[in-house]
């Protein structure tokens, strides 16, 4: 991708509106007009490289038009959506919806079940990981846009100034923290201040599975055994102030990452795009190595954001709403976005000579998608998103995220978290374990 997809970005009142999301959920309508003679279908998405696809699309198919508009950011056109939905008008035919969100909207009825049109067909076409972000309760609520297999992206000129050894598992680069920081007190191995998203990836790489749904039967659980692998690290690095006070996507965050003050991260594979542009000064420094292991010599991984285009359960024209997302997602439309610079979801892509060989100057000339391919095929299976994701999001700092700034441990952070969600999950009418 070409911007981050703000998972964890934006939080507290701008969710309002969305985490009203209930089980109470608008009831779908029938299938719109066939794709033939003049019709106009509206897209939110904030996406850049769709407007190509969009062009791309209206050449393809005459008498069409996109009218592609960025209704806001991740939670931003999350709210302006559930709005327009509570309001039962002013829906756009198709909106961009990150993974975690899905689930939310789909459980509520907000979302057309898209194997009215055959989706389920197109399973083998997509990864796994994203495939199963939209895949659920037996539906598919939306197609994978893109996909964030995570990796570790680091300053190798840092690590090498130091004698400092790219870690490979969690336990040497916790070494590699203390090493870098007592090299110098002002370098960090990583930034963070809390991160909802970045959280729930790290203990999905662990094997945790906190959340378990099953309808409207809700189970929350971090005290199990890959939640307490990550909680318990990333206590190490807090409290021996190994990673720096510094928010994602800040100007401090930008310069930390221009001179080597943050010397990696851990994230997903839209990231390249975001350091070339953000980062001009780390151009020829930067490196892409596998995700570090919980165990020496394992392989697996997690997703870090990503997007699915899905059709709102009441828009006018789902048919030709689904011919553009299976455009964009599975067909011609994909080639345009990854040569626009996205990541994509799609098994073909991702396995291709042309993709894999591509060598990236501002990585030194190194073949960065081998890396983020292999990633994206060893993500680990089984995990899910709460029914209310982005509420539960929302109140990540004000629980979990206490452990930041000294108010409490990462593990009782993560149980306050817990009781939260749990407490709203109730007040919504799910049945909270």
């Amino acid at each position: 991708m070409q911007r981050p997809t703000r998972r964890g970005i934006v939080t507290g009142a701008a969710l309002t509106a969305v985490a009203a999301l209930t089980l109470s959920g608008c009831a779908g309508s029938g299938a719109g007009e066939s794709a033939s003679g003049d019709q106009t279908i509206t897209v939110w998405a904030w996406e850049p490289t769709l407007e190509q696809v969009a062009a791309d699309f209206e050449a393809e198919n005459e008498g069409v038009t996109v009218e592609l508009v960025n209704a806001g950011t991740g939670n931003d056109q999350y709210t302006a959506l559930q709005n327009a939905i509570a309001a039962g008008s002013g829906l756009p035919d198709v909106a961009q919806i990150e993974y975690y969100a899905v689930p939310q909207f789909a459980l509520a009825g907000s979302l057309a079940d898209l194997n009215e049109f055959g989706a389920s067909d197109l399973e083998d076409t997509f990864t796994p990981g994203p495939w199963g972000s939209v895949a659920l309760q037996d539906g598919v609520f939306g197609l994978p846009m893109d996909s964030g297999p995570m990796a570790l992206f680091y300053n190798e000129e840092v690590f090498a100034a130091h004698n400092v050894a790219v870690p490979t598992t969690w336990d040497e680069y916790l070494e590699a923290a203390r090493a870098l920081h007592a090299a110098d007190p002002n370098l960090y191995i990583a930034n963070d201040t809390g991160d909802a998203g970045f959280t729930t990836s790290m203990i999905w790489q662990a094997g945790g599975q906190p959340y378990q749904v099953d309808g409207t039967d809700v189970t929350i659980d971090f005290s199990d055994e890959g939640t307490t692998r990550f909680a318990e690290l990333w206590q190490q690095l807090i409290e021996e102030d190994l990673v720096a006070p510094i928010s994602s996507w800040s100007d401090e965050w930008y310069q930390g990452l221009g001179d080597g003050s943050i010397a990696s991260l851990t994230i997903g594979a839209w990231m390249p795009a975001n350091l070339e542009s953000g980062v001009p000064d780390g151009a020829g420094k930067w490196r892409v190595a596998p995700m570090p292991q919980w165990e020496a010599g394992a392989n697996a991984t997690a997703e870090n954001g990503g997007s699915s285009l899905a059709i709102p359960a009441d828009a006018d024209n789902k048919e030709l709403a689904y011919e553009f997302i299976e455009y964009a997602n599975a067909g011609d439309g994909v080639q345009t976005r990854v040569d626009g610079g996205a990541f994509p979801a799609t098994t073909a892509e991702l396995t291709s000579d042309e993709f894999l060989g591509a060598e990236f100057e501002y990585f030194g000339g190194q073949k960065v998608n081998e890396v983020l391919s292999a990633s994206a095929e060893n993500v680990v299976e089984g995990w899910s998103y709460l029914p209310f994701q982005v509420y539960a999001n929302s109140i990540f700092n004000d629980t979990a995220g206490q452990a930041y700034v000294g108010g409490t441990t990462l593990t009782d952070g993560l149980s306050a978290w817990q009781d939260a969600s749990a407490k709203y999950g109730a007040e919504q009418g799910f049945t909270v374990n």
